[in-house]
């Protein structure tokens, strides 16, 4: 695990919800503290709502990272990468969430909990903490995008 991560937003909408508990724990079995911004129960909600505070905790340096959850997990990746600063990567399987992390230096990541299971999503989850930001040649395109 990336020794520097030690706070995590967690941010989700109702399809979500049911594998925000199975991360969280995960999370906290590797010292990592939470901030949980919602939601809390899979009654139908819009995630924006949950998606951009996460994502703002990690601008405002509450957080080091950030994970969000949904259906497909598109719209919550659209949605972070709204917030000024996040990298929010799409993962799917285990090479996007080391590229996310490799490459791209994603300071966020999205999952869709009706596409990937709970097993294959904690994995991912773990491949993202665990790849380092290789820098070199992908710093430069950062720098492009934040541009």
């Amino acid at each position: 695990m990336n020794s520097h991560t030690k706070v995590i937003a967690i941010g989700t909408d109702h399809a979500g919800f049911p594998l925000k508990a199975s991360i969280i724990q995960l999370l906290e079995s590797k010292g990592i503290s939470i901030i949980d911004m919602g939601c809390f129960d899979s009654n139908s909600c819009d995630y924006p709502d949950f998606v951009k505070p996460a994502a703002k905790k990690v601008i405002s340096g509450e957080a080091d990272k950030a994970i969000v959850l949904g259906g497909s997990g598109n719209g919550e990746a659209i949605a972070a990468n709204k917030v000024k600063g996040i990298r929010c990567a799409l993962c799917y399987d285990l090479w996007t969430a080391e590229m996310a992390s490799k490459h791209n230096n994603a300071n966020c990541i999205a999952i869709g909990s009706r596409a990937t299971s709970e097993e294959l999503s904690l994995k991912i989850v773990d491949k993202w903490l665990s790849t380092e930001f290789e820098g070199g040649r992908h710093l430069n395109r950062i720098k492009k995008i934040e541009a």
